[in-house]
C-alpha cells in the first residue's frame, strides 16, 4: 500500500535521512521506533508532503506522494495526525472535527461520520461545544485522531500519539489505535513507547540517525537483545 525508496531527507545542509526504505501492507499495523532525533516525525512529515525529499520516492497505491501537495495526498486516502495534536484551539470540538472533513468525498458523508467517530470517541460528543484549547492532554489527542479519521482515509499516520500522557491515558489512546486498526484501517505509527508499540504492532522497523538499522515483526523484535539494551533497559 506504502513503499518508501530510498529516501534522503535534508533540511538545508543537514541531511537527515539516508537511503530510508520499508514499505506497508493494507491493513498492516506498522511501527517505526527510534530515540529523540532519528528523524521519525520527519519522515512522517515526508510521507504527508510537508517536507520534500532530496532524493528518493514515495509511492501509495503506486502513486508518487513525494511529486504532491498535502492537500492532494488526503485526497488519495492518506491521514496524518501530527505530534503535539495541531488543534484549533480556538474553535470547538465539532468545529475542529469539521475541519477534518474538508475533501468533497468526506463532507458529503461527514454526518455518518460524525456518528462513527462520536462512538469511538464518547467524550469528544460529550464535549463537542467545548474549545479544543481548554480540553485535557488525553482529550486533544483523542480530538486530533478523531479530526483525521474525518477524512475518510484507508492509511493512517499517527506521530507519537502518547507524547506527554499520563501512563493511563497512554493505555487508552493504544486501545484506540488498536480499535481504529481492527476495523480494518491500515496503520503506520512512530512511537518512543517501544515495549507497549512492538506488543501491539504487526511489523516494526528501528531508525537510528537517520537509517532503517533493523526489521521484523513486533514480537521478534521485542525478544532482540539489542532492541532490549537499547531501548527497554534490559
Amino acid at each position: 500500500m506504502l513503499q518508501v525508496e530510498r529516501l534522503d531527507v535534508a533540511y538545508g545542509d543537514v541531511q537527515v535521512l539516508w537511503d530510508v526504505s520499508f514499505h506497508v501492507d493494507a491493513n498492516e499495523f506498522v511501527v517505526l521506533v527510534g530515540a529523540n532525533g532519528a528523524g521519525k516525525s520527519t519522515l512522517m512529515k515526508t510521507i504527508s508532503g510537508l517536507i520534500r525529499p532530496k532524493g528518493g520516492a514515495i509511492r501509495f497505491e503506486n502513486v508518487r506522494l513525494d511529486q504532491l501537495q498535502p492537500y492532494e495526498i488526503i485526497n488519495y486516502g492518506l491521514s496524518h495526525i501530527p505530534e503535539g495534536r495541531q488543534l484549533f484551539p480556538e474553535m470547538s470540538v465539532l468545529e475542529n472535527l469539521e475541519m477534518g472533513a474538508l475533501k468533497a468525498q468526506a463532507k458529503a458523508k461527514r454526518k455518518e461520520t460524525l456518528e462513527w467517530v462520536f462512538e469511538l470517541f464518547p467524550r469528544l460528543k460529550e464535549r463537542r461545544h467545548q474549545m479544543a484549547g481548554t480540553l485535557s492532554g488525553g482529550e486533544q489527542q483523542m480530538c486530533a485522531i478523531a479530526r483525521g479519521l474525518m477524512s475518510l482515509p484507508r492509511m493512517v499516520l499517527f506521530d507519537e500519539p502518547s507524547l506527554g500522557l499520563s501512563p493511563r491515558l497512554t493505555q487508552e489512546i493504544f486501545r484506540l489505535v488498536q480499535e481504529i486498526h481492527h476495523k480494518g484501517m491500515t496503520i503506520l505509527m512512530v512511537e518512543q513507547n517501544v515495549k507497549q508499540t512492538l506488543a501491539i504492532c504487526d511489523r516494526a522497523y528501528v531508525l537510528e540517525n537517520g537509517r532503517i538499522v533493523m526489521e521484523g515483526t513486533g514480537r521478534a523484535l521485542l525478544e532482540d537483545e539489542r532492541v532490549k539494551e537499547a531501548y527497554l533497559g534490559i
